[in-house]
């Protein structure tokens, strides 16, 4: 892993989480110029969910602040970091990076690995992938079991994956558990991780994203919800509710 002077990075601490004080354009410019150095770092998309997880677990809140940045992904922290003069932090989220990125891939000659979600996404996405983004070079794929891996598969999946002379590892496990796979990870592999979440099933069509005036909106959470209520019930509901009285009543 190289090194990267962070304080170059502006960012807005929200509830002890150091979220980057970024938009996307500023965002892709800088991987694009720091991409060799970044090989062995991380970037975690952070949103609501992860910070309030971060603000309960001093060791999750670690890992959110131990990679290169934390995107806003959350419309909510970018609207903090806009309240407090930040006026060019921006919703990034993690989907929008990865097509943004997709896009001038082939121009760029980019290797991207995915490592995370099924194997049956995972053939969907590479059929689409190739199918809108002619010329992507898709350095590998890899579905995890859903388990703790044994030193010896780490190992493997290390060797595999560092063979594959990937830029960019995509990294779809669900928070919290993909940023602690990269920080755990860290400086072991080469290519930029960044942890995406649902962001393979956008990409595959397994999940729909939400209209643009939605997302427009910082109202994406009502989409999925709509989508998966079961899973996400409490924790929009419950987490949302707590961080804005952080916000609101605590001025966090």
């Amino acid at each position: 892993m190289h090194n990267i002077d962070k304080n170059k990075i502006p960012v807005c601490n929200i509830l002890g989480v150091d979220i980057a004080a970024v938009n996307m354009d500023w965002l892709l410019e800088y991987i694009g110029q720091h991409l060799p150095e970044l090989s062995g770092d991380y970037i975690t998309v952070a949103n609501v969910h992860t910070t309030m997880m971060a603000h309960d677990d001093p060791e999750y809140r670690a890992i959110q602040n131990g990679g290169v940045m934390a995107i806003p992904d959350g419309g909510p922290l970018s609207n903090v970091g806009r309240r407090r003069r930040y006026r060019d932090m921006d919703r990034t989220t993690g989907p929008g990076l990865m097509g943004r990125i997709f896009e001038i891939s082939a121009e760029k000659g980019y290797r991207h690995y995915f490592y995370g979600s099924t194997k049956e996404t995972l053939r969907k996405l590479r059929r689409k992938l190739c199918q809108k983004y002619p010329g992507i070079q898709i350095a590998g794929i890899c579905s995890p079991p859903f388990r703790e891996l044994t030193p010896k598969e780490d190992e493997r999946v290390i060797d595999r994956i560092n063979a594959s002379g990937a830029d960019f590892v995509w990294v779809g496990l669900g928070a919290p558990k993909q940023e602690r796979w990269m920080a755990e990870h860290q400086g072991k592999i080469k290519g930029l991780m960044i942890g995406v979440g649902a962001g393979f099933d956008y990409h595959a069509g397994t999940l729909k994203r939400a209209p643009k005036w939605m997302q427009k909106h910082n109202l994406e959470w009502v989409y999925r919800l709509m989508q998966e209520p079961r899973r996400l019930f409490t924790r929009y509901f419950c987490t949302n509710i707590r961080f804005l009285w952080y916000m609101l009543i605590r001025s966090g």
